[in-house]
């Protein structure tokens, strides 16, 4: 049996994501996919979803409502406020919803990205083997855009099985840690030294395509950056601008930089940073490629 649900009220920048459309990057077009990778497989989990479609809520939140038929929703990242028909639910968790339901998601006391799974699998079109949208490429999702008030999502196929946890511990707080760069030595000794003794502040200007970071610090005050000849740049990457700003690059950055990058956060933690809220407080501790490499292999902090 069919189902679909209907969009109330979606906050800035919600968006249908799934695993993202890998090796375009040549052709000018990032991956995307979810902001916390491992927030969005938690709601899979517990949604028993039978792919990886599902929807990425900002800090405002999402208000549903059920049309039609029957769904298991699984929601997880961050620390949101959920109620379904009024009544409050705990966040990770999950729920069997049916024609009339309203599931409201209100901001919580930390995170910025939450994902809501299904156990149905959402209709919609496959656009360069992908589902995720790209707001910048106009790709995916519904028409390549954020939802809005009115949309309707259709699903079909029934899903897997909802696991048993509804609840995870949240991620380990510390040093976010990176890998150096490929432009780290075009840095003084001192300034690579005072990169990672000194915190820096996350900005209220962050999107999917980036975050800036305040050098309250001074840590690059003074300092001569070259611009280069533009490469290739990937999720993560720590690019300091012209005037010392320090920028990480997230989903739907661009294809290629022609600023340094000190270094790139690691695929472990980049979930961690992405859920950093503005006016917190980051601090960096290097790693090497082979430790970065076998966080990636185990799954594990």
């Amino acid at each position: 049996m069919s189902s679909s649900l209907r969009v109330e009220r979606a906050g800035p920048l919600c968006t249908v994501q799934d695993g993202g459309r890998q090796g375009l990057l040549a052709h000018g077009i990032s991956a995307s996919g979810p902001m916390d990778i491992d927030a969005h497989r938690l709601a899979g989990a517990l949604a028993g979803a039978s792919d990886k479609t599902g929807i990425e809520l900002t800090r405002a939140g999402l208000d549903l409502l059920v049309e039609s038929g029957d769904l298991t929703v699984g929601w997880a990242g961050g620390a949101f406020d959920v109620q379904l028909n009024g009544e409050r639910r705990p966040w990770p968790g999950c729920a069997s919803i049916a024609a009339g339901d309203r599931l409201c998601i209100a901001p919580g006391a930390a995170g910025n990205y939450g994902y809501l799974r299904f156990g149905k699998k959402l209709d919609l079109p496959m656009v360069l083997g992908s589902r995720a949208t790209s707001t910048r490429a106009r790709l995916g999702g519904l028409e390549g855009r954020a939802l809005r008030a009115g949309d309707v999502l259709n699903f079909s196929e029934e899903g897997g099985t909802v696991q048993s946890v509804c609840s995870s511990d949240p991620p380990e707080a510390g040093p976010v840690r990176f890998v150096w760069g490929i432009h780290a030595d075009r840095f003084a000794a001192d300034i690579r030294r005072k990169f990672v003794e000194t915190p820096f502040r996350v900005t209220n200007a962050m999107d999917r395509m980036g975050v800036r970071l305040a050098d309250e610090g001074g840590v690059f005050a003074g300092s001569s950056i070259l611009s280069l000849i533009s490469d290739p740049i990937l999720p993560g990457d720590i690019q300091i601008l012209g005037d010392g700003t320090p920028i990480v690059l997230m989903r739907d950055h661009q294809p290629t930089g022609g600023y340094p990058r000190i270094g790139t956060i690691v695929s472990a933690d980049l979930g961690r940073f992405a859920q950093i809220r503005s006016g917190e407080a980051v601090v960096f501790a290097p790693v090497s490629v082979d430790h970065a490499h076998q966080l990636m292999r185990s799954g594990r902090p």
